[in-house]
């Protein structure tokens, strides 16, 4: 318990400039009250840290960039990407069970397209938003 103690007094104290919550109170009142509503539930974020980890593996984006203008077989996938077709089923799996990716059957073949216009919409925001950060950087820019 000591121990604790000192460790705690060995901080450094805080500058007297630097803000502290006493500082603006009725900035912190306004803003707190307002961002409640807008901060998301537990449950919702934990949903969404899960789709953005399914999307955090440079072949899944690879894959869905090549979904993005058309439907293609596992093969076509394969080749496109440089995987093995064992590779790209397993990485298909994974996209299919967070709702990316639907498939169609058309005879012995199986498609695969992204799921929805969402998905469509995120990916080329994505890739939207990087384009124009390394246009910045190539220029000069301030973000």
């Amino acid at each position: 318990m000591n121990n604790r103690k000192k460790k705690l007094d060995d901080n450094p104290p805080l500058s007297p400039d630097a803000p502290t919550c006493e500082t603006h109170p009725v900035h912190l009142v306004d803003r707190v009250s307002s961002s409640k509503t807008q901060i998301l539930p537990t449950t919702k974020a934990q949903q969404m840290a899960e789709f953005f980890a399914v999307l955090a593996d440079p072949n899944r984006l690879r894959l869905l960039s090549a979904l993005a203008s058309q439907e293609l077989c596992v093969c076509d996938l394969a080749a496109l990407t440089k995987m093995t077709q064992s590779a790209v089923s397993h990485q298909l799996r994974l996209l299919k069970a967070m709702r990316l990716v639907s498939y169609r059957r058309e005879g012995r073949n199986v498609y695969y397209g992204l799921a929805d216009r969402h998905i469509i919409h995120l990916y080329r925001c994505a890739a939207e938003h990087l384009d124009e950060s390394n246009e910045r950087s190539l220029f000069g820019s301030p973000p």
